[in-house]
């Protein structure tokens, strides 16, 4: 396992005070293309704004700049969703979505946020639910914009998109939250663990262990605090008959979360680990 990858990953991400949100999702990558250069991604955004730069002025009023740049992040770049295979990992990275121009909400939001960033341009990423958003605050008041298509979307239009999430969560009636609290804006941290977790949705699914063990040893860096990010790095690595590495993921978890509802099932997991070590 390329430990290196995983210093420089850790450096990225220890604290929240000076986060680089770009640098660390492009070096997500790394995992699956452990030859990436992130710098070289890096330079390839600054190429990006620099073009973008030469057609505003200091003066410009936001809106403007806003209409600008989402003129040549879609138009003129050709930014957009991956209609054929929309569960393809490579939409998650960002190195991949920059040669192909297509991505998922999360990825095109991270580039779409960077190019802002570049022309002064305050925008901020909201975690909606099975959605991934982008807020810009604008005089004029709050945008709340969709990365696949640059869509601007009203209250309602959003209300309309959460009430079945709401729906399936039961938080319906006077459990009811309000839009507002699904509209924050969310911290870098919270923004490249939904990222992670994207991918680890597909790769659980595709049954993809050893670029599932990448992920989820990412997360755990992360996210020092989620021991079912712990457990689950376990089971990646039981997959991958690491079973020393696994039992100790695994025995963490349990030590350290007494009231998980999964105790039962994980200590199950443990011993038939430890079976399967003597007979190895």
């Amino acid at each position: 396992m390329p430990t290196q990858q995983l210093d420089y990953f850790t450096s990225l991400v220890a604290e929240d005070e000076h986060f680089p949100l770009t640098e660390a999702a492009i070096a997500i990558a790394q995992h699956a293309y452990p030859d990436l250069i992130v710098q070289n991604v890096m330079d390839e955004l600054d190429l990006l704004g620099d073009k973008l730069k030469h057609r505003i002025s200091k003066e410009m009023p936001g809106l403007q700049k806003l209409q600008l740049l989402k003129s040549y992040f879609y138009k003129d770049l050709g930014f957009g969703p991956n209609r054929n295979d929309y569960y393809d990992p490579d939409n998650s990275y960002i190195h991949s979505v920059l040669q192909t121009r297509r991505g998922i909400p999360i990825s095109l939001a991270l580039i779409f946020m960077e190019l802002g960033q570049q022309i002064g341009l305050p925008i901020k990423g909201v975690s909606f639910p099975n959605h991934f958003m982008i807020r810009i605050s604008l005089p004029q008041g709050e945008v709340i914009m969709d990365p696949l298509t640059g869509t601007s979307l009203s209250k309602q239009e959003l209300q309309e998109m959460l009430d079945p999430y709401l729906d399936a969560q039961g938080y319906r009636g006077e459990y009811q939250l309000p839009l507002a609290a699904f509209l924050r804006s969310s911290s870098p941290r919270e923004i490249l663990s939904r990222f992670l977790r994207n991918l680890k949705a597909i790769y659980t699914q595709h049954d993809r262990w050893e670029r599932l063990l990448g992920i989820q040893q990412r997360l755990v860096i992360l996210l020092p605090e989620a021991l079912e990010e712990v457990r689950d790095r376990g089971l990646a690595l039981a997959q991958l008959d690491y079973i020393r590495p696994a039992i100790e993921d695994m025995q963490r978890y349990i030590d350290e979360s007494p009231d998980a509802s999964d105790q039962d099932e994980i200590r199950e997991q443990i011993m038939q680990l430890e079976q399967q070590s003597r007979h190895h």
